[in-house]
C-alpha cells in the first residue's frame, strides 16, 4: 500500500470495521464497545488479513483520548457530585483501594513486581463511563436516586484516575519503571523533588485554567457565537479542547488527558456548555471509536488460550470482587439493598481509563505487555457480561423484597417499623395512595396536600420514607407488588391509588392487588407507551397518562395560542386531538366512584354528586 494512503486506509478500515462490529454487538444486545474492540482485534497484527498502521492508529487514539476526556469534563457536574458526596466519595475511594489490593495480590501470585501489580489493580478498579450510562439509560434509572449515586461514584473514580495519570510518571522510577523527564535513578530526596515539581506544574496549570480560563474561554465563545457562524463555533470548541490539551503538555508537562479534562470542566460551567457538547459530540464519537479500535489492535487474542486461568482471575476480580466490594461499602453506609445492588452492577466492568492506564503502564515499563492483554480480555468479557450481572442482581433484589425479614437483617436495621404506618396514621380514611414519590409522585402529593386531601405514600427508598415521616407525611417503605404493603397503606379504606413509578411493568400487578383489596378504588397511572395504555384500558383503569404525550399537548396548546388562537379554541383543538386517539391519555368515565373534591370531578367531566 502506498505510504500516502496509509493514513486514509487506517481511518476508513477502522471506522468500517467498528461500524460492522458495533452493529453486530447491538443486534446481540451487547454494548457496542465490544464490537469496537473486536474490530481493532480484526485490524491488528495478531489476526490474518488487513493490518492497520499501529503508529498512525496510536496517534488517532491520542486524539480520541483527548476528546473522551474533554467529554468527561464537559459533563462533570460539581453540583451533582456534591448531592451524593456522602456515599460517592468514600465509597468510590474505598472500592478503588479494595479492587487495587485484589489486583496487587493476584499480580504477586503471578510473580509480578509491586509496581506492575499497582498499575494492574488500578486499571481493574475503574468502570467505563460509556457502559455505565448506557446500562442506566436502558433501565430508565439514570435520573433515579440510585442512578445518581452510581454516576457520582463513577465521577469520583474518574477524578482519582486523573490524579493517578498525573502522579504515575513521577513515581515510575521508585516503582521499578522508567520515569519520564527524570534522569538517572530516583532516590528518596529526588523523588520528593520530582513529586513537588510535578504537583507544582499541575498546580500552576490548574490555576491558569480555572482562574483565567473560566473567564477567557466563555468570553471567547460568546464573541464567536455572536458571529452567527455554526461551523466557527464548532471549530472554537474543538480548538479549545485540543489546544488546551496540547499546550498543557508542552508548557507544563501535563498529560493530554488531564488538559482535555479541565478544558471540559471550564466549559461545563459556562452558558455554552450544552451547545459545545452537541457540536463536539460527532467528532468525539468518531475518534473515541478509533480509540477503542486502536486498543483492540494491541490485544493478542491468543492469551485466552495461553492463559485461560489468568483471564478467569481477572474477570472474577472485575465482576465478583468489585461487585462485592461496592455492595459491602454501600450497605455499611446504611443505604438500602436496592441502591447497593444498582451500584454494584454498574461497576462490574472496566473501560476507557483502564485502557489509558494500561497503555501508560506499558510505556513507563511498569506493566508487562501480558498485563495489558489481560486487562483488555477482562474488559471485553466484563462488558459482555454486564447485562447478565444487572439481570442477576435484579432477580436478587426481587427475591429480597419478597423476604422483608432477610432484607432487614441485611440492611442492619429493622424495616418492620417503616413497613407500617406510624400510630398517628393507623386509620387513614378516604385517602389517595401514591405509589412512588419521585419527580412525578411528589408533584401529585404536593398538589393533594395543598388542598388538605389525605395521602399515604408507598416508596422503595427508605431514606425518602424516613424524610416524609419527619415532615408528617404518612409513608410506607416497601414494594407495592409485594402482598402486605398495599394493605399497610390502608388501601382497603382508600378512594384512589396513583401509580407514579417509572417501572411500568409493575403497574398491572399493583392494580390487580389494589382491586382485590378494594374493588371500588379509583385508579390513575403513569405509563410510557400506547401499548401500556391499551393493556390498562382492558383492565378498566380510571386514568392512564403517557408523559411524553402530555408534554406534547402542553406545547401544542402554547403554540396555538402563540399563533393567534383563542384560549378556548386552543383547548378545543387539544381535546379534538385527544378524542381522535392521537393523545397519550386514556380516561374511562365513571370507572369507579370518585368521592374527591368537586373541582377535581369537574375537571374530569363528571357531574357533581347529589347533596
Amino acid at each position: 500500500m502506498p505510504h500516502e494512503t496509509t493514513f486514509i486506509a487506517t481511518i476508513v478500515v477502522g471506522l468500517v470495521l467498528a461500524f460492522l462490529g458495533g452493529l453486530l454487538a447491538s443486534k446481540l444486545r451487547l454494548s457496542p464497545l465490544v464490537g469496537y474492540l473486536l474490530a481493532g482485534v480484526a485490524a491488528g497484527p495478531f489476526t490474518p488479513g488487513f493490518v492497520a498502521d499501529e503508529g498512525l492508529a496510536s496517534q488517532l487514539a491520542e486524539i480520541g483520548v483527548i476528546l473522551l476526556m474533554f467529554g468527561v469534563g464537559l459533563h462533570f457536574s460539581i453540583k451533582d457530585l456534591l448531592a451524593v458526596r456522602a456515599i460517592a466519595i468514600p465509597g468510590a475511594l474505598g472500592q478503588i483501594v479494595m479492587a487495587t489490593a485484589l489486583g496487587v495480590g493476584v499480580a504477586h501470585i503471578w510473580g509480578w513486581t509491586f509496581g506492575a501489580g499497582l498499575v494492574f489493580g488500578l486499571a481493574l478498579s475503574v468502570a467505563s463511563t460509556v457502559v455505565l450510562l448506557r446500562a442506566l439509560e436502558e433501565r430508565n434509572i439514570l435520573d433515579s436516586a440510585n442512578g445518581r449515586i452510581a454516576v457520582g461514584w463513577l465521577i469520583v473514580e474518574d477524578l482519582a484516575m486523573v490524579l493517578v495519570l498525573v502522579l504515575l510518571p513521577a513515581l515510575a522510577g521508585v516503582l521499578g519503571g522508567t520515569p519520564r523527564g527524570v534522569a538517572g535513578e530516583t532516590g528518596g530526596s529526588d523523588l520528593a523533588v520530582t513529586l513537588a515539581l510535578t504537583l507544582g506544574k499541575v498546580g500552576a496549570f490548574l490555576a491558569l485554567v480555572l482562574v483565567v480560563g473560566t473567564r477567557a474561554i466563555p468570553w471567547l465563545l460568546m464573541q464567536v457565537a455572536r458571529t452567527g457562524s455554526r461551523e466557527l463555533f464548532t471549530l472554537s470548541v474543538l480548538a479549545t479542547a485540543l489546544g488546551i490539551a496540547f499546550g498543557s503538555s508542552e508548557l507544563f508537562g501535563v498529560s493530554f488527558a488531564l488538559g482535555a479534562f479541565f478544558a471540559g470542566v471550564v466549559l461545563s460551567e459556562s452558558d455554552f456548555s450544552h451547545q459545545a457538547a452537541a457540536d463536539a459530540l460527532p467528532l468525539q464519537d468518531a475518534f473515541a471509536v478509533l480509540f477503542f479500535v486502536s486498543v483492540g489492535m494491541l490485544f493478542d487474542p491468543m492469551i485466552l488460550f495461553r492463559e485461560p486461568f489468568a483471564v478467569l482471575a481477572v474477570v472474577l476480580v472485575i465482576v465478583l470482587g468489585k461487585t462485592l466490594a461496592a455492595f459491602s461499602i454501600v450497605m455499611a453506609f446504611g443505604y438500602p439493598a436496592s441502591t447497593a445492588l444498582t451500584v454494584s452492577a454498574s461497576l462490574a466492568q472496566v473501560g476507557e481509563f483502564s485502557f489509558i492506564l494500561a497503555g501508560l503502564g506499558v510505556t513507563l515499563g511498569l506493566l508487562p505487555p501480558e498485563g495489558r492483554d489481560l486487562i483488555l480480555a477482562g474488559a471485553l468479557l466484563s462488558i459482555t457480561l454486564n447485562p447478565l450481572v444487572f439481570a442477576g442482581l435484579d432477580r436478587l433484589s426481587g427475591w429480597l423484597r419478597r423476604r422483608p425479614g432477610v432484607l432487614g437483617r441485611l440492611e442492619r436495621r429493622r424495616i418492620d417499623s417503616l413497613s407500617v404506618l406510624p400510630p398517628a396514621h393507623e386509620g387513614p380514611q378516604d385517602h389517595a395512595v401514591i405509589v412512588g414519590y419521585g419527580r412525578v409522585g411528589s408533584v401529585v402529593g404536593k398538589g393533594l396536600k395543598s388542598q388538605n386531601l389525605p395521602i399515604v405514600v408507598i416508596d422503595e427508598n427508605r431514606r425518602r420514607v424516613e424524610a416524609l415521616r419527619k415532615r408528617g407525611v404518612p409513608a410506607v417503605y416497601g414494594d407495592a407488588t409485594t402482598p402486605g404493603v398495599l394493605e399497610a397503606a390502608g388501601t382497603r379504606r382508600a378512594r384512589l391509588i396513583v401509580v407514579a413509578t417509572p417501572q411500568g411493568y409493575q403497574t398491572p400487578r399493583i392494580l390487580d392487588l389494589a382491586r382485590r383489596i378494594n374493588p371500588t378504588i379509583d385508579t390513575a397511572v403513569r405509563t410510557h407507551s400506547d401499548a401500556e395504555v391499551a393493556d390498562l384500558e382492558r383492565q378498566g383503569v380510571g386514568l392512564a397518562i403517557v408523559g411524553e404525550r402530555e408534554l406534547a399537548f402542553g406545547l401544542m396548546d402554547y403554540a396555538l395560542r402563540s399563533l393567534g388562537s383563542s384560549g378556548d379554541r386552543a383547548r378545543d383543538v387539544v381535546q379534538e386531538v385527544r378524542v381522535a386517539g392521537e393523545g397519550g391519555v386514556y380516561e374511562r368515565r365513571h370507572s369507579a366512584p370518585w368521592r374527591g373534591a368537586p373541582e377535581l370531578r369537574q375537571h374530569r367531566g363528571e357531574a357533581p354528586p347529589p347533596d
